[in-house]
């Protein structure tokens, strides 16, 4: 097989890889569920291309991010479920439906309108689906219908907590401004500090918890993706560590070698030098 910018060649590939006898075994012994890390993995690797501003990059991952999209879809054609078209009907139905300002009658609406009427479409959707699976037999859980509907178990726990708390805001459950979060802040952090001096792992837990959802409302209030804030930061220690090894490499000497005073100096440093950079 010749490589091609035809999506027919991806799917054929793939079912090729998928045939028993003559397949590749890894590929043959895969389910929906082991392939489920590789696709996360998969879209994490397209978002940090994305920070990287590299395109070259941003073309593999995207092109290995569209594989598993493929893959789970010959998956399901196998079960008798549904094909890669009926990915792409499902998709294609769903924007047209999503947009009627685009593709309906619905014309000239703000961009303040047009979320509404997409959030309104997305509510209907929800209901349907969950007549369908009524109808058909299949459990339809309460959490499923509330207005925290949709907001996906595997997310990474910072933006899962973001989208609940947009859902929230949503019907009105939400703080009138940010001093009023950054309060919340305050007592939860005490509530942290009251556990550590009680000792109990489970508490403290619970209160870091809360801690950490108080400080990703803050970020939405502040129109901050938590996700990307924190993200930053890692960057940061990343680099300013990497400094402090490099320094201490330098005079011929580790991490574990040096005291926490030289290394807080050496960090303090690189900060200095990263102003003096800005």
């Amino acid at each position: 097989m010749d490589p091609s910018r035809d999506i027919a060649r991806l799917i054929e590939i793939m079912a090729a890889l998928r045939t028993p006898g003559t397949g590749c075994p890894w590929d043959l012994e895969q389910s929906f569920a082991t392939i489920a890390p590789y696709t996360l993995e998969e879209a994490y690797e397209v978002a940090d291309a994305i920070a990287r501003a590299d395109m070259g990059d941003l073309r593999e991952e995207l092109g290995d991010l569209l594989l598993q999209v493929v893959f789970h879809a010959r998956m399901a054609e196998e079960d008798g479920a549904f094909d890669f078209g009926g990915v792409v009907e499902a998709i294609t139905a769903k924007l047209i439906r999503r947009h009627p300002h685009v593709f309906g009658t619905a014309r000239d609406l703000s961009p303040e309108a047009v979320k509404g009427l997409w959030a309104e479409i997305k509510a209907q959707e929800k209901r349907e689906r969950a007549q369908a699976r009524g109808a058909a037999g299949l459990p339809v859980e309460e959490a499923q219908q509330g207005a925290l509907a949709g907001v996906p178990l595997p997310l990474p726990a910072l933006t899962r907590a973001l989208k609940l708390q947009e859902k929230a805001s949503r019907v009105g459950f939400d703080w009138n401004d940010a001093r009023q979060v950054l309060a919340k802040i305050r007592e939860e952090t005490q509530e942290v500090a009251e556990a550590l001096e009680e000792g109990g792992t489970a508490a403290i837990k619970d209160e870091m918890g809360d801690l950490l959802f108080a400080v990703v409302n803050l970020a939405r209030h502040a129109g901050v993706d938590p996700e990307d804030a924190l993200r930053g930061t890692n960057d940061k220690f990343t680099r300013r560590f990497g400094h402090v090894e490099h320094r201490l490499a330098a005079a011929g000497r580790r991490p574990e070698q040096a005291s926490l005073d030289e290394m807080e100096a050496l960090w303090q440093e690189a900060k200095q030098k990263e102003r003096e950079g800005a």
